[in-house]
């Protein structure tokens, strides 16, 4: 059964730090992209951040740029997002995704990646 699992949420005080985990089963991430997507309350997702597993390449929405870092460790077939000095409007419901195509760039279109988690909760309070 093809599962994505993030974890690592939380609520965390402004300036503060959470590593999210996305978890692959069912699948090797090596030839996919992974992608990070947040979404607040009454607000569209968006995309925050993503890599791309064959050759490392990564992207940062420029809302995040210089404070989140994409990672991954292909041994656990798991990416990471190490999410440093965070604001109040990082507060949100996190997702991964994946796109077999390997490339990285996000879009907004949701039926373009083929496999979504469930989301984990970040809540940053001022």
């Amino acid at each position: 059964q093809v599962q994505l699992v993030e974890s690592g949420g939380g609520l965390v005080q402004a300036g503060g730090s959470l590593r999210l985990s996305c978890a692959a089963s069912g699948f090797t991430m090596d030839s996919y992209s992974i992608h990070w997507f947040r979404q607040a309350p009454g607000k569209e997702r968006e995309g925050v951040s993503c890599i791309s597993l064959r050759d490392g390449t990564t992207y940062y929405a420029d809302s995040v740029k210089g404070r989140f870092h994409i990672s991954s460790d292909n041994a656990k077939n798991t990416v990471y997002l190490q999410m440093n000095s965070l604001k109040p409007e990082d507060t949100g419901v996190y997702y991964c995704a994946a796109d077999s195509s390997g490339v990285p760039v996000m879009t907004d279109d949701t039926t373009w990646y083929d496999y979504w988690g469930q989301g984990t909760q970040v809540t940053v309070s001022s």
